[in-house]
Order: C-alpha cells, then structure tokens, then sequence
C-alpha cells in the first residue's frame, strides 16, 4: 500500500468488482425467476398488499427504502428491473464500466444496490436471508473501487476487510455463544445431513469419521475467530518495510477461502460462501500488478497518490461515513446477546452477520400430497417434487449454489415453527388450483396441469442411507413418518393444521 493508494490490489479490485457484478447477476436471475409467483400480484405474499400497508398504516415508514414505494408494484415492473440489473452488472463483469473515469462503475454498482434492495425491501420471508443484506453491502462498498484509470483507493480495501471480518468473526462468535454442539466439537456429525439443502457430496461428507468431524469443527474455529484479525496485516506495510505483511493478510484470505470452497462443496448456501471467497481475495495484493497511473512524485496537485482529488474526497467520506456506521456492529461483536444478519441502519449498510448459532439434531421434512380421488381416506396419495430439498430416496442431491431456491428453503424452516406459515396456506391453495406459475417452482406435476381434489402435508424425518443400505437398495435417504401437519383439504374448505 502507499497511503491513500492500495497500489499493490490491482488484482483484488478485479476480482471484487466482476465477482461481485456476477453475484448481482445471479441475484437479478434468481428473482426474474422467482419472484412473481412468490411475491407478484398473484404471489403468496403479494407485494402490493405490503406496499399499501406502508402507504396506509402508520409503521408503514418501517419499510427499507424500495423504488416501488414511489412508482408502485406490477409484475412488469418488476422484470424491467431485473433485467436492467442483469444488464448493468454484466456490463461490470465484462469490465466495461471500469475502462472509463472511476463515477462511471460507481454509478453502475448504487444502481446495481438501491435496484436488489428495492426487491429485497418488499420480499418479506422469501428475502429475510443475510446473504440479501452482504451482497447489498458488497455492492456499495465495490462501488468506491474506482477504474483501471487509478488505483484502488486504500480506505475502500481496508472497508472490504471489515466486511470479512465482521461475516467470518461474527459467525465464529454466533457459534461459540450459541449451541453446546460448537463447544463439544460434535455439530458437523449433524450439519451435513440436516442443512438446508444438502449438496451432491453431502452424504459422503456426512459418512466421514466422528475424528474427522471434530477436526471440521476445530478448523472453523481457528478460521473465524483467529484468522480474520490477520486480515488488516497488509496495514502494517505502510510503516513496515517488505513483503511480509502483505503475505500474512493474503495468508489469512487464503485460509477464508479455503474454509468457504469445503462449505461450497458439501452445501447448498445460495451466493453466501461464493460471496465470501470474492469479498476475501480484498486482501490478496500482488506487487507489481498495478493500475496503470502518473507516478506520485510527478502527480499535478489535483491528483494524490495517482487519485483524482475529488475521487479521493468521496472515497474519504465513504470511510468516515463507516467509521460512524460501524460502531453498532462492533459493540454487538462482543454483547452477550449478539443479533445474527442484523442491520442497524435503513440503507443495510455495516450489518452484523452470522449464522448456525444452533445445529439441528435431526432432519424433519415437510411433505406435500395431492391426490384425485374423491375420498379423502381412500385416496391413493402422490408426492409433489421440489427442485433441491430432500423428496425421493434414491435421488442424489442436487447443486443449485449460487442460485437461490427460495421456496425450497422456506420448506426446510417450516418444521422449525411454532405454526404454519400464511405463505404456506396459501402455497397450499394454489396447488389446489393448479396454479402455473406455482407449479414451475417445483421440479414437477404429478397431476400434469390437472387440478387435485385434496392436498395434505405430512412430517417424515429423513437420514442418510449409511454405505451397506445404498449397497443394498439404491437410497440416499431412509424415512419415517411422523404426523400429518396439514389434514386434507379441498378448494373452499378452510385450511386447518392437524394437531
């Protein structure tokens, strides 16, 4: 580094920025596809009905800013922001925006931010993830990297550091103040079978050794508490001479990254480990790959460290304005009551992240029946198949990450509820209806587009096949029944969860 310039993170910058813009693309695609029948005019939760509650009731002011708030909500509307922001941010992974002065990415990247948090402002359930609130935060912060005209400014890099260390930090705190299970080294001999949505390789790694597990467990610690302080090394290199600072910060990154790639292939977590590997490689600096610029001593007096003065202003402003945000997640860091994916301001800048405080024990899954036969009782019942979550015993789980399965995952929290969610009444009553839209969310019909007399919903806890019972019957997955969560019901009866 030298001074205001991270002249050493040429490198970095262009990971951050187009790994960051791909996200975006992910996030803009996943919505595009998902939203409508969730959350559209016709969706479970319809967006216009929050919006008129806003408009209407006097905790209405509550709601994170949206543009829908002004121009109001249409399914329209909404694919037209979609694919603006698929435009923009591929524009940014083809690094098109970058070639130009540095308000040129900048104006692409808060347009890419107050766009997605407009749809994550209105998304209710179906966006409450942190991984909504760490790519907002990534995008803003990517949008003071500048362009291949000057170098990363210094305050911006060492603001992604932060970042890291409150995702990875936070999470490890999480953990250590929340189940016995991260205390005694046995949550990773649950967590690969009872996750959200496991991956193709989850049972293999569910059937490693118990010793192998605790050393899973021993290694996350290391690399969210200890690690993450050895990020801010490379600001040592502004006082001490030589390369070893800045290999001690790519060091620690690369343990990051490593911890996020085993999370990658074992798991199903959306954009939120392929977010972190990006965010990570802030402090990975590579001497002698810079961005091109005037050396410093022959700098005109508007420009500092290569670094236009008013470019150089902004970024300041940025990071005094970090300095104020950053205060209520530091101090949450160290409560004993720490708030997981917590933001503290309207615009989610400077969140506290976390997550798996507690692992589940056991996997209970939640599934969907419908049947056409006209008795109830008698009726010979058939399973609706959802794209990731766990359904038929032979299937091998699927890799969707980073694509974001949101009804899926909204399946797999349902068990975990004191009740039934409204959107998953209302889940249930589009079935019934055969409703289209609806049925694309799943992996398919068993009704072919016809409408079931009844539907139901049925508890069965699920486990891994161990290696003899795959040898012998081909399943992934062995099953048992446990209770009906929903009884039958039919169009027009009112929708009653079974006792």
């Amino acid at each position: 580094m030298d001074g205001f310039a991270a002249v050493d993170f040429e490198f970095a910058r262009q990971v951050l920025q187009r790994g960051i813009a791909a996200l975006f693309v992910i996030a803009f695609v996943s919505t595009l596809n998902q939203f409508r029948p969730l959350l559209g005019e016709r969706g479970l939760l319809p967006a216009p009905e929050l919006l008129e509650w806003a408009r209407t009731s006097p905790r209405g002011r509550m709601l994170r800013p949206t543009l829908f708030r002004r121009l109001g909500y249409t399914d329209r509307r909404l694919a037209a922001l979609c694919w603006t922001g698929i435009a923009i941010a591929a524009a940014l992974v083809c690094g098109i925006p970058q070639l130009l002065t540095p308000w040129a990415p900048m104006v692409c990247f808060l347009a890419l931010w107050l766009g997605y948090m407009s749809v994550v402002s209105i998304g209710q359930t179906f966006y409450g993830f942190g991984w909504e609130m760490l790519l907002l935060e990534a995008g803003f912060l990517a949008a003071f990297l500048g362009s291949s005209t000057e170098p990363a400014p210094t305050v911006v890099v060492v603001l992604f550091w932060w970042l890291v260390f409150r995702l990875e930090f936070g999470a490890g705190m999480i953990k250590i103040r929340g189940g016995r299970e991260w205390r005694d080294l046995t949550a990773l001999t649950y967590h690969h079978e009872t996750q959200p949505m496991p991956g193709p390789l989850s049972r293999q790694a569910h059937l490693l050794p118990r010793w192998f597990h605790r050393g899973e467990v021993l290694g996350n610690h290391f690399a969210q508490l200890v690690v993450p302080w050895f990020l801010f090394a490379p600001l040592l290199g502004l006082w001490v001479p030589g390369p070893g600072p800045a290999i001690v910060g790519a060091a620690a990154a690369a343990v990051v990254i490593a911890t996020q790639l085993w999370l990658i292939v074992t798991g199903n977590f959306a954009w939120l480990n392929w977010a972190t590997v990006v965010i990570a490689f802030s402090a990975i600096g590579l001497p002698g790959v810079g961005a091109p610029g005037t050396p410093p001593s022959e700098d005109p007096p508007w420009v500092v460290d290569g670094m236009p003065l008013p470019w150089l202003v902004v970024t300041c402003l940025v990071g005094a304005l970090y300095v104020v945000l950053s205060w209520w997640p530091l101090k949450n860091l160290f409560a004993h009551r720490q708030l997981m994916n917590a933001s503290f301001n309207r615009w989610q800048l400077a969140n506290a992240y976390g997550a798996f405080g507690t692992v589940t024990k056991e996997r209970i899954e939640i599934v969907v029946e419908g049947t056409l036969d006209d008795d109830p009782d008698t009726a010979v019942w058939r399973e609706y198949a959802f794209k990731g979550k766990p359904g038929d015993l032979r299937r091998i789980p699927r890799q969707f990450a980073p694509y974001h399965l949101r009804l899926d995952w909204l399946m797999w929290f349902l068990p975990l509820g004191r009740s039934l969610d409204d959107w998953f009444t209302a889940f249930l009553l589009r079935l019934l209806q055969a409703d289209a839209a609806t049925l694309r969310l799943l992996d398919g019909d068993p009704f072919a587009g016809s409408r079931p007399a009844w539907v139901r919903a049925v508890a069965y806890r699920y486990r891994f096949t161990t290696r003899a019972e795959l040898r012998a019957s081909g399943a992934r997955w062995v099953r048992d029944r446990r209770h009906v969560v929903m009884t039958p019901i039919a169009l027009g009866d009112p929708l009653r969860p079974s006792r």
